[in-house]
């Protein structure tokens, strides 16, 4: 079972760090755009949505290295006052009444959507140079099962510190 874990905490972190190279292109692109709208006096059709597309992969690529790192948001005011036991068990049970069946959904509806993409070779429509749908779409399923399987895992730990009272690993 560790070898489980540290498995899907190294794949969280080597495509955080594989994904975060998608910043520079996005850069590269709105530095292209803006140079050749203002500058040149040109328009580029596909700029926006190129942006949109690799800004929102970088968004949602990010959601299981953020909850391996145990840096998503939380509201603190009370929580942070609490003894730790009482954050596992705040933990443990808000992940499986709240988020494992919100991920349960979001993966269902975004496998639904995906392979309707493929399907219907549905196009983004935001600007005129429509791109294809289906590889964003796929991008945000795989996003979606990489933040399930980082939130097994700090389950099972959370869990297992709960019970025995120690750290897991």
């Amino acid at each position: 079972m560790r070898a489980t874990l540290r498995v899907i905490d190294a794949t969280s972190e080597w495509t955080a760090k594989v994904v975060s190279w998608l910043t520079v292109v996005l850069v590269l692109v709105l530095v292209f755009d803006v140079t050749e709208r203002y500058v040149f006096g040109g328009a580029t059709v596909w700029a926006f949505e190129t942006a949109t597309m690799l800004g929102a992969t970088i968004y949602v690529m990010g959601w299981a290295y953020v909850t391996r790192m145990r840096d998503h948001i939380r509201v603190d005011v009370i929580y942070v006052h609490l003894s730790p036991r009482v954050r596992l068990i705040i933990d443990v049970i808000g992940t499986l009444l709240f988020l494992l069946p919100l991920l349960y959904v979001l993966i269902d509806t975004g496998i639904y959507y995906m392979l309707r993409a493929w399907k219907i070779g549905e196009v983004l429509a935001e600007t005129f140079w429509y791109p294809p749908a289906g590889p964003f779409r796929t991008v945000v399923v795989v996003a979606l099962f990489l933040l399930a399987f980082q939130t097994i895992a700090h389950l099972i730990r959370d869990f297992y510190q709960l019970v025995k009272n120690k750290a897991y690993d």
